[in-house]
């Protein structure tokens, strides 16, 4: 039997079934409406459920939806807070640096001028740096540049507002200084960069102290301070601490190992005389 003819007997079969129960009696009628709705209320019981599953499947999906959105927005507002306090913990941190540094202006000897650090060059990271006072403010040159940490070297040249400050960590930047032992004795050298060192790393150059007493029994932590001698460098600033000894045939020789951090400077004291001395 072809499709076609199939169609057509279960049209002819729908329309007959249809005639015969519009014919019957209203209460037979009745009865085959009844017998088919409880037939098919089953199959409409089923429905009503899965399109109340399909609703309340919809429903979850939403609030999944809603739950990610909002999981979104309180990592954005977590990562705020995270900014907002590393800039906080920033700011008090630089605030009692300023405080402790202000603290040692008050305290010390020198008069010292606070300085901007301006510029720095990175082909001559450990030569010099360029800071923001000058002549206007009475910065001259061969003036001292200090922090609380200790020394830092010398201004080399000055203009109107601003100065170049030559570094202790610089190969042509020596420095008199003294070895103090527990003992209060005070031993002489020169306190320099090991020549070579800031051109095969870009780690802090090492210095040295030369001139020591051969066979000088040096310890790790001894201190080593600016003697003040040649007038360069006021007396008594600290430049840094032994870290090893070796002895020569001349000569003892120590690595030093500076206690201001040149790499990280921000900021200095130029050292414009002593506190209490007229300026001529």
């Amino acid at each position: 039997m072809t499709p076609r003819r199939q169609n057509v007997l279960s049209v002819l079969a729908f329309v007959f079934v249809t005639l015969g129960i519009l014919l019957l009696s209203p209460g037979n009628r009745e009865r085959v409406q009844n017998g088919f709705l409880s037939l098919i209320s089953p199959f409409l019981k089923k429905g009503s459920e899965w399109d109340n599953s399909v609703a309340k499947l919809r429903h979850q999906l939403k609030s999944l939806q809603e739950l990610e959105t909002d999981n979104d927005k309180l990592k954005v507002e977590n990562d705020k807070l995270k900014a907002l306090n590393q800039v906080l913990q920033g700011v008090e941190a630089e605030n009692l640096r300023l405080k402790a540094a202000f603290g040692y202006k008050d305290q010390s000897p020198f008069s010292l001028l606070p300085a901007r650090i301006i510029g720095r060059s990175e082909s001559n990271w450990w030569s010099t740096v360029k800071i923001d006072h000058g002549t206007l403010d009475g910065v001259g040159k061969d003036m001292s540049a200090i922090t609380p940490d200790g020394l830092v070297g010398k201004v080399i040249a000055a203009t109107d507002n601003a100065a170049t400050v030559l570094l202790i960590s610089d190969e042509t930047c020596g420095v008199s200084a003294t070895l103090s032992t527990p003992d209060g004795q005070a031993h002489p050298g020169i306190v320099r960069v090991v020549r070579g060192d800031r051109f095969t790393n870009m780690q802090q150059p090492r210095m040295a102290m030369s001139f020591l007493p051969k066979r000088l029994e040096v310890k790790p932590g001894w201190k080593v301070y600016t003697s003040g001698l040649g007038q360069v460098f006021p007396p008594n600033v600290i430049v840094g601490e032994v870290v090893k000894a070796v002895d020569r045939d001349l000569e003892t020789e120590v690595t030093i190992q500076p206690t201001v951090n040149i790499a990280a400077l921000t900021d200095v004291f130029i050292v414009t005389g002593l506190k209490g001395v007229a300026k001529k």
